[in-house]
């Protein structure tokens, strides 16, 4: 085979064959394909697309060019749940405790954030004590025990995926559908999860952008976990303004327990109700959204979902007292007030904008060097439908320096205040098949 080849026949919007997709990404790992020509195939598929064949080709090949997660030592069907990114997205921290409360083993890997905040493990970190590096077996033993563990991801997961990926980037590839679908699925299939649940984000501190761009790759992503065996589900929720009200390390962490409590916002519970729904039906604890919600809600309210969320801490080596003593986890040193210019309905918070502003602060990493400081962040006191008088508080910034003009000068830019604000659903979109 010669890649001159396959890159005309791509251009061509001809369908490549398994075996040739899998010499491409082989080769390319190896590096006897040079970037040059990668790039020209990440171009040519931009523009052609794949057809779903090909898309679950490329997206095994990814799976099978570095190690895979062998999960079956854990009883019961392990589901795992994916968020395509956001601001103020703490569903993970909610519902690996929520889920495991209910029987159901949630065995996750997750990583570090590069932008608004960190990721799950950047938010765990948090915790004093708390550990996330395990050999698998000890990772496999956790879950076992407590139902749920949540650790850093193995290094040789799906090497190709990272070279291809840093491509994309720097060749402006990265908004092809075919490309984002594969990325995602080959790091999840290789996993070792039986199901996924994804929450694929829409609107302004989202990937996606549209709608429509949203369910075209929610449904492609469906329709390559179910053509590889895993029992895969899908929601398009919004993303125009942060889910929500913490933005930051430490500050989600709170948030994530008040949740767990049933004293958390009403579209971040709403949201991980709807999730954890999915995630028990894929796992085949429920038979509808409505029992799984039920369920769900009941281990709430009972105050199983919390004592679960404690035990993981602890078993993960965390000094758990946060949970009852809220200043365990620290304090940044100023509160800093952003006010109401006006009177009105606040009609609009663009969510990467508030995300940059946290960001600015310390909450997250601009590049990947940069060190997060986990007490800081913004806490909003008014979403979207909210009406507000002139000099409310509307956010209050979380800082360890006293300059933050940047950060108040992204919160004026993030704000709309209207005589009157038309509210997004929440959620776009369902889906339980492609």
């Amino acid at each position: 085979m010669r890649m001159v080849d396959l890159i005309h026949k791509k251009q061509q919007n001809q369908e490549l064959s398994q075996e040739e997709i899998e010499w491409i990404v082989q080769e390319f790992t190896k590096g006897t394909i040079p970037d040059y020509q990668m790039a020209a195939f990440n171009m040519a598929t931009y523009f052609t697309g794949m057809t779903d064949q090909e898309v679950a080709a490329l997206t095994l090949a990814m799976v099978n060019s570095g190690d895979q997660i062998d999960l079956s030592a854990i009883e019961g069907i392990k589901v795992d749940k994916h968020s395509t990114g956001g601001v103020g997205d703490t569903t993970t921290l909610i519902l690996a405790p929520l889920v495991a409360a209910c029987g159901v083993p949630v065995a996750k890997m997750s990583g570090r954030g590069l932008g608004h905040t960190g990721g799950t493990l950047d938010k765990l970190a948090a915790i004093p004590g708390f550990q996330c590096e395990f050999s698998q077996a000890d990772f496999i033993d956790l879950v076992n025990q407590h139902q749920v563990a949540v650790v850093g991801q193995s290094g040789n997961l799906t090497p190709a995926d990272k070279k291809l990926y840093a491509l994309r980037d720097v060749t402006a590839t990265v908004q092809s559908i075919p490309l984002i679908a594969s990325s995602i699925m080959s790091k999840k299939i290789a996993a070792g999860a039986d199901a996924i649940v994804l929450d694929v984000k829409v609107g302004d501190g989202a990937f996606m952008k549209s709608i429509e761009e949203a369910e075209q790759l929610a449904r492609t992503m469906v329709r390559i976990g179910n053509q590889v065996g895993r029992k895969t589900l899908a929601v398009l929720s919004n993303m125009d303004q942060p889910l929500g009200n913490a933005i930051g390390n430490a500050l989600e962490i709170h948030e994530a327990v008040q949740t767990l409590r049933g004293q958390g916002p009403k579209d971040l519970t709403d949201l991980c109700l709807i999730l954890g729904a999915q995630m028990l039906m894929a796992a085949g604890k429920v038979t509808s959204l409505d029992e799984g919600q039920a369920l769900l809600q009941e281990k709430i309210d009972k105050g199983e979902a919390l004592a679960k969320f404690r035990e993981f801490i602890e078993a993960q080596g965390g000094d758990a007292s946060f949970i009852d003593q809220p200043d365990a986890l620290g304090q940044a040193a100023h509160q800093i007030p952003f006010k109401a210019p006006r009177s009105g309905v606040v009609s609009h918070w663009v969510a990467d904008l508030v995300g940059e502003a946290a960001m600015l602060l310390g909450a997250g990493r601009a590049v990947k060097e940069d060190v997060i400081d986990p007490q800081v962040g913004i806490i909003l006191h008014a979403k979207v439908g909210d009406a507000v008088q002139e000099g409310d508080i509307l956010a209050t910034l979380y800082a360890n320096q006293s300059q933050v003009d940047e950060s108040l000068d992204r919160l004026n830019q993030a704000l709309t205040i209207d005589d009157q604000a038309q509210e997004a659903p929440l959620i776009y979109e369902i889906i339980e098949s492609a």
